[in-house]
């Protein structure tokens, strides 16, 4: 028996959720298939779970240090059990409140192994078996996977990926190799460092998170060794062997020099490929270059009906990039005018949005948009950079929270703002202000009218603001 539909969406993360969404509130008739739970990598496995161990850690760290507020306290220990159970009550919660959405919607979420067959339709083997679904329009939101290298010694059971380690209940993490400096890795290095292990980061580029901007990336690195965190950049793993624990044998790329690293845990986190396993059944072929699915502007397969967001087609993985997609597309189906506005790269081989908010919750944050000031130079566009170090900042004193900078990029003729770089507490949430000013063409001026309370970590935006228009201040080329 076939069951038919006018949407189907082939996975249950933030773009497929927020597309099933949007289209029953349009009135579509529509169904959501996963083979995990609802919420996908982010909610269950990834963004919720990992933000929430960050925030217990960090709360740790900062009783560590309780004496310098006038708080005294004779012992502080932490309970990494009821740490998870924290970390799971919140991720059920945010569960709970996507599943109350999609009653309310009545979308039917299928638990189930998802492959697309010809004619538009859905095969689906469950824990009830196998059925079909025919739909009008599919779309694939099926997001990525972990990467596993091949290094010896990778499969050795203390050898642990993001997904596991998010699962462990008992502590076995004094001293922990995490392969990969982007933005998991350092993540869950400020998780384990906060709670006294010893972390250290193995990273085969020059810095740590990759393509982010150098001066963010270094200063971040600073901080984390400072911390005590042993970054080894411009390094890989050559193997892992186990002997009353692993032993990592890094070599560093530029000398030929190896080193031989003690560990519990060895964590991978060197990125995530799009997860295509079981999509396409023998009667579908869909375009596939560089390992994601092509697609076009409006974010279409090769197959008319068939389209594609999040992880399995942007090389920008990211939440709120897959929501964004997902809303795009559900419009396109539609026929109604776009609330956000996309574009796609020439080449066809993924697409990305033009103001994108990137979010690293380190200690300090990180948080950029817009264009660096190294784009704009390639670009051969001129522009004012303004640049405010937070150690003078009230909020930042008050807190110990003093280290750090905002940096907003201008372009030089308009005054318009084009970038914003942030490595300071709440730049997490202080980014959208900025991501609205450039979606908008805001210029420094209009930018300067409104009042930054007093003391606040945005009171950095307004200097920054400042020090770019100072009249001596000349463009930079």
């Amino acid at each position: 028996m076939t069951r038919n539909y006018e949407l189907v969406v082939i996975g249950a993360g933030p773009g497929g959720y927020t597309a099933a969404l949007k289209a029953a509130g349009f009135g579509m008739r529509v169904a959501v298939v996963d083979e995990d739970k609802l919420g996908g990598v982010c909610i269950n496995r990834g963004c919720i779970p990992t933000k929430a161990l960050l925030h217990a850690s960090n709360i740790f760290s900062m009783m560590q240090h309780c004496d310098d507020f006038g708080v005294s306290t004779d012992f502080i220990s932490f309970d990494f059990a009821k740490m998870q159970d924290y970390k799971k009550r919140s991720v059920v919660q945010y569960r709970k409140g996507v599943e109350r959405l999609f009653a309310e919607n009545n979308i039917d979420f299928i638990k189930g192994t998802a492959t697309i067959r010809r004619n538009k339709t859905v095969e689906v083997v469950g824990e009830e078996g196998r059925e079909y679904l025919h739909a009008d329009h599919i779309i694939i939101a099926t997001g990525a996977k972990p990467i596993i290298p091949e290094i010896p010694g990778i499969h050795l059971p203390g050898v642990i990926n993001s997904d596991r380690l998010l699962a462990a209940r008992s502590w076995n993490f004094d001293r922990i190799v995490i392969l990969g400096g982007g933005v998991i890795g350092v993540e869950f290095a400020t998780i384990f460092q906060a709670l006294c292990s010893k972390v250290v980061i193995v990273e085969k580029g020059p810095h740590l998170l990759g393509p982010m901007d150098t001066e963010v990336a270094l200063a971040l690195e600073e901080q984390l060794r400072e911390k005590g965190i042993t970054i080894h950049c411009n390094s890989e793993l050559e193997s892992i062997t186990e002997d009353d624990g692993l032993t990592c044998q890094v070599k560093d790329l530029k000398t030929g020099e190896k080193n031989q690293i003690r560990a519990n845990q060895v964590v991978v986190a060197i990125g995530r490929t799009p997860n295509m396993d079981h999509l396409l059944g023998e009667d579908v072929s869909l375009e596939v270059r560089g390992g994601r699915l092509v697609v076009d502007g409006d974010f279409m397969t090769s197959e008319m009906h068939i389209y594609a967001i999040g992880d399995v087609v942007s090389k920008t993985q990211l939440a709120h990039v897959a929501m964004a997609q997902g809303t795009y597309v559900v419009e396109k189906i539609a026929g109604k005018r776009h609330s956000i506005r996309l574009e796609a790269v020439p080449n066809g081989m993924y697409v990305s949005l033009p103001i994108v908010p990137s979010c690293i919750y380190t200690v300090p944050e990180i948080a950029t948009v817009g264009i660096t000031e190294q784009t704009a130079n390639a670009l051969g566009l001129k522009v004012r950079c303004g640049v405010y170090d937070m150690n003078d900042n009230g909020k930042s004193i008050i807190t110990r929270r003093e280290k750090g900078f905002i940096r907003l990029i201008f372009e030089a003729y308009s005054n318009s703002i084009v970038g914003a770089q942030m490595v300071c507490p709440r730049a997490t949430d202080m980014i959208g202000e900025m991501a609205t000013a450039i979606a908008n063409g805001l210029t420094a001026e209009q930018l300067s009218r409104a009042m930054r309370a007093h003391p606040t970590y945005s009171e950095g935006i307004a200097d920054a603001i400042e020090d770019a228009m100072k009249e001596k201040k000349e463009p930079r080329p």
